[in-house]
């Protein structure tokens, strides 16, 4: 059973990794700033939810690794499993949610 879930984990986290490096704007190409205030913006809070999203699957698939060699307690494991679970199909949501908002907007009439 570990072998099934570390490859769907490490197919999960490249999926995360991608998901990151999509939502990092390229050099040169980050939007100018507003003005000085420290507030967060759209963008970062995305950065930051991916990045919390990412370390969550990292832990997990440590964890999981750790226990194929004895090394972890199964409890440890499970949760941090069922966590990554949590995370994962909470990405997949939103980012479903996105689709549907873009279509809906590319369908409106000009």
């Amino acid at each position: 059973m570990f072998p099934v879930m570390l490859t769907s984990l490490t197919n999960a986290v490249a999926a995360y990794s991608n998901a990151s490096r999509m939502a990092t704007p390229a050099v040169g190409m980050e939007p100018p700033p507003l003005d000085n205030k420290p507030e967060a913006s759209f963008s970062s809070a995305l950065e930051s939810v991916t990045r919390s999203a990412i370390g969550t699957v990292k832990k997990s698939e440590q964890l999981s690794a750790m226990a194929a060699i004895g090394r972890a307690d199964l409890t440890d494991v499970v949760n941090a499993v069922t966590n990554a679970e949590v995370t994962l199909q909470t990405v997949t949501a939103v980012r479903d949610k996105v689709i549907t908002a873009y279509q809906e907007i590319m369908r409106m009439p000009i």
